[in-house]
């Protein structure tokens, strides 16, 4: 194992976090010579929640979990001491909690009539599953820069299938088919049971409270240096025996440059690229505004870096086109439970046990989730919290005469309820605050092998990458797990860790598996 003198982490996610853990646990590097740099004013990145009862509670997202996948994650995780309960682990709380708390879908499609479509079937043709079989065992260098539409005909697309698939993970038919490849081979134990979502588990908080926080919390019990509202904006570097080397981090904190030296055997981390890059939030009266790549920042960098050197990727394939990598979502406060007794009955799931209610025949493909209360470590009694959005947010409402694109929180609340059938009474006193995420699925943008660097490059002798757009063999983007891993391999890998990194588990080759899928596929 390699002794580092200091370890430099640019951007405060759950990747840098957990590059910063696994640097203490396994590579015995002291908290002290570790140092997060992060733009925003905390750390955790998209694993965002803010808000209080009075203003309302926002949260961009909620990444799904499972236990039989995200080896990496729990493999960390079981080693964060809980918050909440002493003794625990965050990995058993977790458990403890999705124990208690199981997940089984009794709504997930609701259609025009407001009735609970029968989801048993995945509704394909004779035609839609050979096709499906055929993206399935294609390489991956056939199905480079593809779209799923190059592979599937257009019948696929109004699937019971296409419709709980794409909404559980936010796939769009546009987007790239290798990842949809690995999404169907990573996954194939939720194919069989994509309409219950009984394979999703869940923290017992929003996942900032329930990950971030206790992450953090363990960080700076170690000693680490945290610098907020401070941004990089070059790396200064030389090459060295033909190894590219980073000499010192150009950056501005609180409004001032500053360089911080990189000395020999020193390490650092970027995140290249955020997937919630220039998001933007509105109000009750307003939509969200609409950013652009120059008015978020966490491209500039990646891109710096990338402009003669290829093998640190091309950010280009993955910002191109905000028209097909945003959507909105939005998270819904309210202070009289009529709302959440209606859905139960309705939908019968009480909240936390049901998943993703997806409003099949609603233009904006809008989908919402009740999860277990209090969602918020600082929810009171009495205030409830879920969370929803939509795939399609360029389109008019059903029952909004406007895109949703330009929609306040009164305007989606209006939407809901118009797909439930519900009274407006029934929201009448709750906060909805609309998200807007340009970039949300930039990460499942058509791209070549090469567009995505290595977690640790084959020329770089001490920058290494953690993020979603690494290459990593056989994962998934858009996961709490491909953030993870890829700080694990490249801790690991600059800091000459011998401990084994947990393997992708090959679910999709097991006899078991690949017999419920296709019994799954011929219903």
């Amino acid at each position: 194992m390699k002794a580092a003198a200091h370890i430099y982490l640019i951007g405060g996610g759950i990747g840098s976090m957990a590059a910063a853990a696994y640097s203490i646990r396994d590579g015995a590097v002291p908290g002290s010579q570790i140092t997060i740099l992060e733009s925003a004013a905390v750390l955790g990145g998209s694993l965002d929640a803010a808000g209080d009862p009075a203003r309302g509670y926002s949260m961009r997202g909620g990444r799904m979990l499972t236990f039989d996948n995200y080896e990496c994650t729990w493999d960390l995780f079981r080693t964060i001491p809980s918050l909440n309960r002493k003794g625990m682990s965050v990995f058993d709380e977790t458990v403890a909690f999705n124990a208690a708390f199981k997940s089984h879908a009794r709504a997930r499609l609701v259609d025009r009539q407001r009735a609970r479509m029968p989801v048993e079937s995945m509704g394909f043709s004779m035609d839609d599953r050979i096709e499906l079989l055929k993206l399935t065992h294609a390489g991956e260098s056939e199905l480079e820069g593809g779209r799923i539409t190059d592979w599937l005909s257009p019948g696929f697309f109004s699937t019971p299938f296409w419709l709980m698939w794409s909404t559980t993970f936010a796939f769009q038919p546009w987007h790239s088919a290798l990842e949809f490849k690995r999404y169907l081979h990573r996954f194939m134990l939720e194919f069989s049971r994509i309409d219950t979502l009984a394979g999703v588990k869940r923290t017992i908080y929003n996942q900032y409270d329930s990950l971030v926080l206790p992450l953090k919390t363990w960080l700076e019990g170690h000693g680490i240096r945290i610098l907020t509202g401070c941004t990089a904006t070059d790396l200064e570097h030389v090459y060295t025996d033909g190894k590219f080397v980073v000499t010192g981090i150009l950056c501005r904190r609180q409004g001032i440059d500053e360089r911080l030296a990189v000395g020999d055997g020193d390490l650092v981390f970027l995140q290249n690229g955020s997937m919630t890059d220039a998001s933007s939030v509105g109000s009750m009266t307003s939509p969200p505004g609409r950013l652009v790549k120059a008015e978020g920042g966490s491209w500039s960098l990646w891109e710096k870096l990338a402009r003669g050197n290829p093998q640190f990727g091309n950010p280009g394939a993955f910002n191109c086109c905000i028209a097909e990598s945003w959507w909105e979502s939005f998270t819904v406060t309210l202070k009289d439970p009529g709302f959440f007794d209606a859905m139960s009955d309705f939908s019968g799931n009480d909240a936390g046990t049901g998943g993703l209610v997806t409003f099949k025949d609603s233009n904006w493909l809008m989908s919402i989730v009740l999860p277990h209360q209090p969602h918020f470590l600082n929810q009171p009694d009495g205030t409830q919290v879920f969370w929803g959005y939509a795939l399609f947010g360029d389109r008019v409402g059903n029952y909004v005469p406007k895109p949703m694109a330009e929609c306040g929180g009164a305007d989606l609340l209006r939407e809901i309820c118009g797909h439930l059938r519900f009274d407006l009474r029934l929201v009448g006193t709750a906060t909805c605050i609309p998200c807007r995420m340009p970039y949300i699925t930039s990460m499942f943008m058509p791209r070549a092998q090469s567009d995505r660097p290595l977690p640790v490059p084959a020329f770089s002798k001490n920058l290494a990458f953690v993020s979603q757009f690494v290459e990593i063999p056989q994962d998934v983007v858009f996961t709490v797990e491909y953030s993870v891993r890829a700080a694990q391999m490249a801790v690991y890998q600059l800091l000459g860790i011998e401990r084994p990194i947990p393997p992708v588990t090959p679910h999709d080759g097991a006899l078991r598996t690949e017999f419920d899928a296709l019994l799954k596929a011929f219903k």
